[in-house]
Protein backbone atom coordinates (compact mmCIF):
# COMPACT_ATOMS: atom_id res chain seq x y z
CA UNK A 1 0.00 0.00 0.00
CA UNK A 2 0.85 3.38 -0.82
CA UNK A 3 0.80 6.83 1.03
CA UNK A 4 1.18 8.98 -2.57
CA UNK A 5 4.59 8.70 -3.25
CA UNK A 6 5.54 7.45 0.56
CA UNK A 7 5.11 3.68 1.33
CA UNK A 8 3.19 3.21 4.92
CA UNK A 9 5.76 0.88 5.91
CA UNK A 10 8.75 3.48 4.61
CA UNK A 11 6.45 6.19 7.41
CA UNK A 12 5.70 2.97 9.78
CA UNK A 13 9.36 2.66 9.92
CA UNK A 14 10.26 6.21 11.23
CA UNK A 15 7.77 5.90 14.22
CA UNK A 16 9.53 4.70 17.57
CA UNK A 17 6.75 1.85 17.77
CA UNK A 18 8.23 0.12 14.60
CA UNK A 19 11.66 1.58 13.95
CA UNK A 20 13.81 -1.92 14.55
CA UNK A 21 10.79 -4.13 13.01
CA UNK A 22 12.14 -6.49 9.91
CA UNK A 23 10.88 -5.15 6.37
CA UNK A 24 8.68 -8.76 6.76
CA UNK A 25 7.29 -7.14 9.88
CA UNK A 26 6.48 -3.80 8.68
CA UNK A 27 4.86 -5.55 5.93
CA UNK A 28 2.46 -7.75 8.26
CA UNK A 29 1.65 -4.72 10.15
CA UNK A 30 1.09 -2.59 6.70
CA UNK A 31 -1.23 -5.29 5.49
CA UNK A 32 -3.72 -4.45 8.31
CA UNK A 33 -3.25 -0.55 7.59
CA UNK A 34 -5.59 1.66 6.03
CA UNK A 35 -5.50 5.04 4.99
CA UNK A 36 -8.24 7.90 6.23
CA UNK A 37 -8.07 11.59 4.66
CA UNK A 38 -10.04 14.14 7.63
CA UNK A 39 -10.60 17.30 6.08
CA UNK A 40 -10.84 20.34 8.82
CA UNK A 41 -13.50 20.70 10.95
CA UNK A 42 -14.68 16.44 10.43
CA UNK A 43 -15.24 14.26 13.20
CA UNK A 44 -12.76 11.26 13.22
CA UNK A 45 -15.34 9.28 15.56
CA UNK A 46 -17.52 10.45 18.76
CA UNK A 47 -17.44 9.11 22.24
CA UNK A 48 -19.08 5.80 22.37
CA UNK A 49 -18.06 4.66 18.73
CA UNK A 50 -16.24 1.37 18.93
CA UNK A 51 -12.22 1.27 18.68
CA UNK A 52 -11.08 -1.02 16.84
CA UNK A 53 -7.54 -0.40 16.20
CA UNK A 54 -5.43 2.89 16.76
CA UNK A 55 -4.32 5.54 14.44
CA UNK A 56 -0.86 7.28 13.81
CA UNK A 57 -0.92 11.16 12.54
CA UNK A 58 0.97 11.41 8.95
CA UNK A 59 0.25 15.28 8.36
CA UNK A 60 -2.56 17.35 10.36
CA UNK A 61 -3.84 17.94 13.22
CA UNK A 62 -6.14 15.84 15.57
CA UNK A 63 -8.09 17.01 18.96
CA UNK A 64 -9.58 14.60 21.47
CA UNK A 65 -11.96 16.30 23.72
CA UNK A 66 -14.86 15.43 26.27
CA UNK A 67 -18.41 17.14 24.93
CA UNK A 68 -20.31 17.91 27.73
CA UNK A 69 -24.09 17.43 27.36
CA UNK A 70 -24.42 20.98 27.09
CA UNK A 71 -22.20 20.94 24.02
CA UNK A 72 -19.15 22.37 25.67
CA UNK A 73 -15.53 21.42 25.43
CA UNK A 74 -12.35 19.94 27.36
CA UNK A 75 -9.54 19.60 24.84
CA UNK A 76 -7.49 16.36 26.44
CA UNK A 77 -4.81 16.17 23.44
CA UNK A 78 -3.65 17.68 20.64
CA UNK A 79 -1.86 15.09 18.42
CA UNK A 80 0.62 15.78 15.73
CA UNK A 81 2.72 14.50 12.93
CA UNK A 82 4.42 11.24 13.70
CA UNK A 83 2.00 10.62 17.29
CA UNK A 84 -0.64 8.42 17.76
CA UNK A 85 -3.35 7.81 19.63
CA UNK A 86 -6.47 5.33 20.46
CA UNK A 87 -3.72 2.22 21.86
CA UNK A 88 -4.90 2.09 25.16
CA UNK A 89 -8.65 1.89 24.34
CA UNK A 90 -7.91 -0.66 21.68
CA UNK A 91 -6.52 -2.80 24.45
CA UNK A 92 -9.20 -2.52 26.72
CA UNK A 93 -11.28 -3.29 23.81
CA UNK A 94 -13.75 -0.62 25.18
CA UNK A 95 -15.68 2.17 23.28
CA UNK A 96 -13.92 5.54 22.68
CA UNK A 97 -14.02 7.81 25.42
CA UNK A 98 -13.47 10.96 23.79
CA UNK A 99 -14.24 12.75 20.64
CA UNK A 100 -11.84 12.89 17.76
CA UNK A 101 -12.18 16.16 15.40
CA UNK A 102 -9.67 17.20 12.82
CA UNK A 103 -7.71 20.91 13.46
CA UNK A 104 -6.64 20.32 9.98
CA UNK A 105 -6.97 18.99 6.70
CA UNK A 106 -5.03 15.08 7.57
CA UNK A 107 -3.86 12.19 6.85
CA UNK A 108 -3.90 9.15 9.28
CA UNK A 109 -2.92 5.54 9.30
CA UNK A 110 -5.64 3.15 10.82
CA UNK A 111 -3.68 0.40 12.05
CA UNK A 112 -6.35 -2.52 13.11
CA UNK A 113 -6.84 -3.96 16.52
CA UNK A 114 -6.18 -7.79 14.82
CA UNK A 115 -3.14 -6.21 13.51
CA UNK A 116 -1.70 -5.56 16.73
CA UNK A 117 -2.88 -8.27 18.77
CA UNK A 118 -1.23 -10.52 16.57
CA UNK A 119 2.44 -8.78 16.45
CA UNK A 120 2.64 -8.57 20.35
CA UNK A 121 1.29 -12.14 20.39
CA UNK A 122 4.47 -13.09 18.36
CA UNK A 123 7.15 -10.19 19.29
CA UNK A 124 8.05 -9.49 22.88
CA UNK A 125 10.10 -6.51 21.59
CA UNK A 126 6.74 -4.80 19.97
CA UNK A 127 5.01 -5.59 23.11
CA UNK A 128 7.58 -3.96 25.22
CA UNK A 129 7.72 -0.95 23.16
CA UNK A 130 3.65 -0.83 23.34
CA UNK A 131 3.98 -0.72 26.68
CA UNK A 132 6.51 2.21 26.99
CA UNK A 133 4.69 4.16 24.55
CA UNK A 134 1.05 4.09 26.45
CA UNK A 135 3.43 4.45 29.63
CA UNK A 136 4.67 7.82 28.41
CA UNK A 137 0.86 8.69 27.74
CA UNK A 138 0.29 7.79 31.41
CA UNK A 139 2.94 9.91 32.88
CA UNK A 140 1.92 12.61 30.55
CA UNK A 141 -1.79 12.46 31.77
CA UNK A 142 -0.69 12.64 35.46
CA UNK A 143 1.29 15.73 34.57
CA UNK A 144 -1.55 17.32 32.90
CA UNK A 145 -2.99 16.79 36.24
CA UNK A 146 -0.33 17.93 38.68
CA UNK A 147 0.02 21.02 36.19
CA UNK A 148 -4.08 21.65 37.06
CA UNK A 149 -3.75 21.20 40.92
CA UNK A 150 -0.41 22.63 41.47
CA UNK A 151 0.13 25.47 38.71
CA UNK A 152 -1.32 28.88 38.37
CA UNK A 153 -2.77 29.48 35.18
CA UNK A 154 0.51 31.80 33.90
CA UNK A 155 3.10 29.14 34.98
CA UNK A 156 0.53 26.52 32.04
CA UNK A 157 1.01 29.24 29.58
CA UNK A 158 5.02 30.15 30.01
CA UNK A 159 5.20 25.86 30.24
CA UNK A 160 3.31 25.89 26.85
CA UNK A 161 5.12 28.66 25.26
CA UNK A 162 8.78 26.96 26.46
CA UNK A 163 7.55 23.50 24.79
CA UNK A 164 7.08 25.29 21.65
CA UNK A 165 10.05 26.90 21.86
CA UNK A 166 12.15 23.94 21.88
CA UNK A 167 9.94 22.12 19.40
CA UNK A 168 10.73 25.01 16.84
CA UNK A 169 13.74 26.07 17.99
CA UNK A 170 14.57 30.12 17.75
CA UNK A 171 12.77 32.55 19.59
CA UNK A 172 8.98 31.98 17.93
CA UNK A 173 6.38 29.78 19.19
CA UNK A 174 3.73 29.30 16.57
CA UNK A 175 0.61 28.20 18.16
CA UNK A 176 -0.68 26.60 15.57
CA UNK A 177 -4.51 26.09 16.70
CA UNK A 178 -7.29 28.30 17.81
CA UNK A 179 -6.92 30.21 20.90
CA UNK A 180 -9.64 29.16 22.11
CA UNK A 181 -8.39 25.29 21.63
CA UNK A 182 -5.16 26.30 23.86
CA UNK A 183 -7.18 27.75 26.65
CA UNK A 184 -8.77 24.49 26.98
CA UNK A 185 -6.21 22.21 26.58
CA UNK A 186 -4.37 24.18 30.02
CA UNK A 187 -7.54 24.23 31.40
CA UNK A 188 -8.07 27.77 31.12
CA UNK A 189 -11.35 30.08 29.89
CA UNK A 190 -10.10 32.00 26.89
CA UNK A 191 -10.43 35.30 28.54
CA UNK A 192 -7.77 34.33 31.55
CA UNK A 193 -5.59 32.82 28.41
CA UNK A 194 -5.66 35.79 26.61
CA UNK A 195 -5.34 38.14 29.95
CA UNK A 196 -2.08 36.30 30.73
CA UNK A 197 -0.49 36.45 27.37
CA UNK A 198 -1.04 40.14 27.13
CA UNK A 199 0.19 40.47 30.77
CA UNK A 200 3.22 38.44 29.68
CA UNK A 201 3.48 40.78 26.64
CA UNK A 202 3.29 43.94 28.93
CA UNK A 203 6.09 42.96 30.97
CA UNK A 204 8.09 42.31 27.76
CA UNK A 205 8.94 39.02 27.60
CA UNK A 206 6.80 37.67 24.82
CA UNK A 207 4.95 39.61 21.50
CA UNK A 208 2.01 38.10 20.08
CA UNK A 209 1.12 38.53 16.39
CA UNK A 210 -1.83 36.32 15.47
CA UNK A 211 -0.91 33.08 16.38
CA UNK A 212 2.67 33.52 16.30
CA UNK A 213 4.02 34.51 19.31
CA UNK A 214 8.02 35.99 19.75
CA UNK A 215 9.77 35.33 23.32
CA UNK A 216 11.51 38.42 23.85
CA UNK A 217 12.90 37.22 27.14
CA UNK A 218 13.60 33.93 28.10
CA UNK A 219 15.32 33.90 31.29
CA UNK A 220 12.53 36.11 32.89
CA UNK A 221 9.82 33.93 31.14
CA UNK A 222 11.44 30.56 32.87
CA UNK A 223 11.40 32.32 36.56
CA UNK A 224 7.98 34.73 36.10
CA UNK A 225 5.58 33.78 38.80
CA UNK A 226 3.07 36.49 37.78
Amino acid sequence: MQTGKIKVQDFLARLPLFNQMTPQELDQIAAGTTEKHILRGAMLFQRGDPCVGFHLVIYGQIKLAFISPGGGEKVVEIIGPGHSFGEAVMFMEKPYIVSAQALADTLLLHVTKATVFNEVASNPHFAHKMLAGLSRRMHGLICDVEAYSLRSGTQRVIGYLLEGNAREGGDQCNLQVRKTVIASRLNLTPEHFSRILHDLSENGMISVSGRNVRILDIERLRTYEG
